[in-house]
C-alpha cells in the first residue's frame, strides 16, 4: 500500500520499452499444465498479477522457478486441482485455470475469482463451451466445480465474444478426443499468442485471430519455449501520455498493428504518429488536442483497456467528446475522481459526454481499478500542481515498474507509504 505524489505540468519526453503482456502470461501460465515436461516463458512482465499466478502454480504442486523476465514450469507432480481461495480471490484470470485442469486432470475446483470491479463478467461462456465437450460444470457455495472422464471435441458458438472463454475452450480442446470448432471466438492478439504457445506444445491449433478457431486434439503436449508479446495495453498508455503532455516519446518494443486504432485516434486528436518496424513514435498535439468520439469494441476495436487514459486525455480538449463504453458497464468509476481535478464529465448509463477545459488542478484522488489508475498518472502529469493517488496496488497489478518508466521520460513521480 502507498501513494504516487505527481507533479503535474510536465512534458514527457524520450524513449521507453514496453513490458511483456499481462493479458498474453496470464493465460500462457495455465496453459503449462497441459504439458508433459518444462515450459519456459520468456518476456513476462514483472507485475503482482503474474507473481499471483506463479503462487496459484506452485500451490497446485507444479515446479515454479522465475528466471529473470520469465519462469520455468513443470506441472510433472501437480496433485491438487483446486487453487486456494485467498489467492485465486486476487485474480480474475484464475478462472483460465478450468480448462487446463479439467483437459489434463480430469477435473477442476476453483472459488468464482476476484479482480478489478469494473462491471459483470460472467463465466456463463466458459462453462457452456466445457459443457460442449463434455464436461459436468456447476456452481455451488461460490465454487466452479468441473468432471469429465474424457473430453470430447465439439462445435461451440459464443453467445458473446469473450476473450477467456475463447482461451479456455481452446486449452481445454486441445486434450479432447476429436475436433473442437469455435465459432463467434476473440480474435486478440492475445489469443494468437497462447495459440502459438499450444502450437509449439504439440497442438493442432488453426485460426486464432479469426473468429472461427479449429482444434484437432491430440493425446499429449510436451513442453516448449515461448516469447510472451509486448503489452498493447501499456504501450497504448505511453502513446496517450505522450499526446497527452505534449511531449515527445519513443515507444519501442511494440507491434505496432496491435495498437492501430489507437494511432488512428490520436491522429485524429491532433497528435503526430510515426509508425516503425517495431517503435512508434508519439508527438503531442500542437497547442490543444481536438475532441473525439470513441466506441470501445472487441480487437480490432478501440481497446476498453484505454478507454480512461484516453478520457484523460480528452479533459482538456478544445471541445466535446463522446465516449461509448460497450464492453465494462462499470467503468466510469475514474470519472469522479477526474472532477476532483475539474474535469467536466457527464455520464448517462454507458455513455460519458466529456467538456473540454482549460487546465485540470493537482488534487488527492484514488485509483479505482488497474486502468483507472494508468489514467489518473497521465491526468497528474496534464495538471497544474502536485496531484497524490491513493490505491497504487491497483496500478502495480497491471504495469511493471510504471514509476520508473515515467521519471526516465522526465516525470516528476514518486512513491510514499
Amino acid at each position: 500500500m502507498g501513494i504516487l505524489v505527481i507533479e503535474g505540468e510536465t512534458r514527457l519526453k524520450g524513449r521507453v520499452t514496453i513490458s511483456g503482456a499481462k493479458n498474453a502470461v496470464l493465460a500462457v501460465l495455465p496453459a503449462t499444465l497441459l504439458a508433459e515436461g518444462e515450459t519456459i516463458i520468456e518476456n513476462s512482465p514483472g507485475i503482482n498479477d503474474v507473481r499471483v499466478m506463479g503462487q496459484i502454480l506452485a500451490a497446485l504442486g507444479a515446479e515454479v522457478k522465475e528466471n529473470g523476465s520469465g519462469f520455468k514450469i513443470n506441472p510433472g507432480r501437480v496433485y491438487s486441482q483446486s487453487p486456494p481461495l485467498e489467492l485465486v480471490k486476487k485474480l480474475r484470470a484464475s478462472s483460465l485455470l478450468l480448462g487446463p485442469l479439467l483437459a489434463r486432470y480430469g477435473q477442476a475446483e476453483i472459488v468464482m475469482p476476484g479482480g478489478c470491479n469494473i462491471g459483470p463478467r460472467p463465466l456463463d461462456q466458459h462453462i457452456k463451451g466445457l459443457r460442449a465437450l463434455g464436461a459436468e460444470v456447476k456452481i455451488e457455495r461460490g465454487f466452479i466445480w468441473a468432471r469429465a472422464k474424457k473430453l470430447k471435441g465439439a462445435p461451440v458458438y459464443l453467445d458473446v465474444t469473450s476473450v477467456g472463454a475463447t482461451e479456455n475452450i481452446m486449452m481445454a480442446a486441445c486434450l479432447a478426443e476429436g475436433k473442437t470448432v469455435i465459432e463467434n471466438a476473440a480474435k486478440e492478439p492475445e489469443i494468437v499468442d497462447i495459440a502459438n504457445l499450444l502450437n509449439a506444445m504439440g497442438a493442432s491449433v488453426k485460426g486464432a485471430g479469426t473468429d472461427v478457431i479449429r482444434i484437432q486434439g491430440v493425446k499429449h503436449l510436451r513442453g516448449a519455449r515461448h516469447t510472451i508479446i509486448p503489452d498493447r495495453i501499456e504501450a497504448g498508455t505511453f502513446m496517450i501520455a505522450a499526446a497527452a503532455t505534449r511531449g515527445e516519446v519513443t515507444i519501442e518494443n511494440v507491434i505496432p498493428e496491435h495498437l492501430e486504432p489507437v494511432i488512428a485516434k490520436l491522429r485524429e486528436a491532433g497528435a503526430r504518429v510515426e509508425v516503425g518496424e517495431d517503435s512508434i513514435k508519439v508527438t503531442g498535439c500542437e497547442g490543444t488536442c481536438q475532441p473525439l468520439d470513441i466506441k470501445t469494441l472487441p480487437y480490432p476495436g478501440f481497446p476498453t483497456d484505454l478507454q480512461s487514459p484516453m478520457t484523460a486525455l480528452l479533459t482538456t480538449a478544445a471541445g466535446t467528446s463522446i465516449i461509448k463504453e460497450n464492453i465494462f458497464e462499470n467503468r466510469f468509476r475514474h470519472v469522479d475522481e477526474f472532477k476532483r481535478m475539474g474535469a467536466q464529465i457527464k455520464v448517462e448509463g454507458r455513455t460519458a459526454v466529456v467538456e473540454g477545459v482549460d487546465f485540470l488542478s493537482g488534487a488527492r484522488v484514488r485509483a479505482t481499478d488497474l486502468r483507472a489508475g494508468a489514467a489518473l498518472i497521465i491526468a497528474a502529469l496534464m495538471a497544474r500542481g502536485e496531484t497524490i493517488i491513493q490505491g497504487t496496488e491497483h496500478i502495480d497489478r497491471g504495469y511493471e515498474n510504471i514509476t520508473g518508466k515515467f521519471r526516465a521520460l522526465g516525470a516528476h513521480i514518486r512513491r510514499e507509504d
